[in-house]
């Protein structure tokens, strides 16, 4: 028996579901982070080709936010 083991048992038994409580915890936010997170699409790259060098990346990034609405 390790020594965390040790120590749960000499908690009393409403503690110990505590710790159990905790546990559990800490596993299902592990497995939250480990899912694979979306991946980006990059379908639009190229999108823009015909316009050249006609724009910046920053005038770009405005013209979208006024496409876009915002």
């Amino acid at each position: 028996m390790n020594k965390l083991e040790e120590m749960i048992k000499e908690l009393p038994p409403e503690l110990q579901q505590e710790v159990e409580d905790f546990v559990r915890f800490l596993l299902e936010k592990r497995v939250k982070k480990e899912k694979p997170r979306h991946e980006f699409k990059f379908d639009w790259e190229g999108a823009l080709k015909e316009e050249g060098e006609q724009y910046t990346s920053v005038e770009y990034q405005h013209k979208a936010l006024d496409w876009r609405g915002d």
